[in-house]
Formats: C-alpha cells, sequence, structure tokens
C-alpha cells in the first residue's frame, strides 16, 4: 500500500464521479452495464481475489463494484465504513478495512500515539464486528531514531492493550509490511522478520501480517520461499509489479502465477487484493481482469 496522501487525489470522494469520459469509456467497453451485471465465468476458485479501492481512486465507488463483479472479485480492499453500504449493495465484502489509523508514519511504534490508537482502533473494531467484516489494518509508523528492539517493545505494549477486544469481535489486525527504501522511508515494520519477530511477541491469532510482495520484494526478495517458511503469520495478501508498482505482467519481475501457486499450496484462504496502479486509467479495467487471470491459479 501506498501513501493514503496517494491513494484518491484531493478532489475526489469516496463516492465522487468517475473523472473524464475515457474511465467511462473504459468501463463500457467492458461491457460491464448496470450493478446486476453478473461475476465473470472461468476462474479456478481456489483464490479469493479482491482490489485496492485507492487504486482505482478516479473510478466512483458504486462503478468499481461493478467492475469488480464483472472480473470475478468477492470484495474491495481498503475501505472505511463509509464505503460498506456501497459495498453491501453489490454483494462485496471489505477484504481490508481502514479508517483507525493515524497514518502510515505515526502509528503503534511510538507510545505517544497508543491512547489515541487505543480509541479509534477499538471503535473501529466494533464496527467492523457490526458490518461483518473481519479485517482491519494498522500500521508500526515511523522509527524515528529508535531501534528495531525499542520499535518491537512498543508496538507490543500497544497493541495487547487492543488485542483482547479483537478478539472477543472476531477481527483481525493486521499490520502491513511497506519498504522503506523507495516509498515510505523510515517505516518501521519494513521486513519480514521483524513483522514475525511482532507476531511471535503478540502471540494471537487475531493479528496477522499484510504481506504486500511489491514492497517486500523492493526490501528483501526470496518472496517464495518467505511465504512459505512463514505463512502462518501472513493475513492477507497485495500485489503489485515491480518496479514501478504497475500492471502484475510479464513486463515486471515478479512471476505472480508462481508467487500465487505458493500461497495457494500453503492452504491459505483469505483474500490476494490487487494493488497495482493501471499504467493508463483507460484501460485500467482490462489491466484489473488480466491481472485477476494472472493470479488466478
Amino acid at each position: 500500500m501506498t501513501d493514503l496522501s496517494d491513494r484518491m487525489p484531493v478532489a475526489v470522494t469516496r463516492r465522487g464521479l468517475f473523472h473524464g469520459a475515457g474511465g467511462l469509456a473504459a468501463v463500457a467497453g467492458l461491457g460491464l452495464g448496470t450493478a446486476t451485471a453478473q461475476p465473470a465465468q472461468g476462474l479456478q476458485g481456489n483464490i479469493n481475489h479482491s482490489v485496492a479501492r485507492w487504486t482505482f481512486g478516479d473510478m466512483a465507488l458504486d462503478d468499481l463494484c461493478v467492475l469488480a463483479r464483472q472480473v470475478g472479485l468477492g470484495a474491495i480492499d481498503l475501505c472505511g465504513p463509509d464505503d460498506w453500504p456501497v459495498l453491501a449493495e453489490h454483494g462485496l465484502a471489505s477484504s481490508m478495512c481502514n479508517g483507525a489509523e493515524i497514518s502510515l508514519e505515526d502509528g503503534w511504534a511510538d507510545p505517544a500515539n497508543h491512547p489515541t490508537l487505543i480509541d479509534s482502533y477499538t471503535r473501529h473494531i466494533a464496527l467492523v464486528a457490526q458490518a461483518g467484516h473481519t479485517n482491519l489494518i494498522c500500521f508500526s509508523g515511523n522509527r524515528r531514531g529508535m531501534s528495531d528492539a525499542e520499535g518491537l517493545d512498543h508496538c507490543a505494549e500497544g497493541l495487547s492493550q487492543i488485542l483482547p477486544i479483537a478478539a472477543d469481535a472476531g477481527v483481525v489486525l493486521q499490520m502491513e509490511l511497506l519498504n522503506s527504501r523507495v516509498n515510505h522511508p523510515d517505516y518501521l515494520c519494513d521486513r519480514s522478520a521483524w513483522g514475525v519477530a511482532l507476531c511471535e511477541r503478540l502471540n494471537s491469532p487475531n493479528f496477522k501480517l499484510l504481506y504486500d510482495i511489491y514492497h517486500m520484494q523492493i526490501m528483501e526478495g526470496d518472496v517464495i520461499r518467505t511465504i512459505t517458511d512463514h505463512h502462518q503469520w501472513f493475513g492477507h495478501y497485495h500485489t503489485a509489479g515491480n518496479p514501478g508498482r504497475n500492471e502484475p505482467d510479464d513486463s515486471q519481475e515478479l512471476n505472480y502465477p508462481a508467487i500465487c501457486r505458493a500461497i495457494r499450496d500453503t492452504g491459505y484462504q483469505g483474500w490476494i487484493a490487487q494493488e497495482f496502479v493501471p499504467l493508463d486509467p483507460q484501460t485500467g479495467p482490462q489491466s484489473l481482469r488480466d491481472a485477476v487471470l494472472i493470479c488466478d491459479v
């Protein structure tokens, strides 16, 4: 996932108009029609597919939901409470809920944030559960000079205060692994080993890692081995091509069919969410359809 400020243009609201005739024409070109469009046929059924809301931020949420159903998705990723009723109208889940966080930079690593975060997550956990969803994203925030060990201690101290609430509600908190080399300088939870250590410290089925394949390719590579060895700690996956975080096709260095087979073979039953930014917004709908087929193994 990218910085929250990158997810949606300022002029676009969550239910804003789809910008420009080109985007509408692209949707029309796929024959999406109305919200009654049926899911695409022919998917293998081994992968639960989703797409990140922010990567199609120029598209009205209603239109994105129609597109999602047409290409065979079961959910939209990174949606907050204001969006959930729209998803429900289209028979879609919120595969990763958001809205409780302060920001990507200000997270659980800083004890000064704990009172605000505990209050916000307590309220959002209840909202997620009431809406029938499961996953709620969280962030370590930046390290700001602290060591790995200090950051681990601080995150564990804060998160341990809300995990019993999450457990009672049946909600899973998911901390995203982000790269600190290209997109998010100074972000603390930037390596799988650190995230796994936090999972082991908390030792709760209600805390997992959101393993972002694009980000971890930048930081450490060895994606398939990491997934195979540590899959029990990974509760959600994001895709995108590297370099550039564009379409996950054969123009970039990640072999997504092989990666998704590795995820499938671990017995994973959660969501794999497309989080690429289309190179051309006008062909974005077709790019999403292609990406789903690439990852459908």
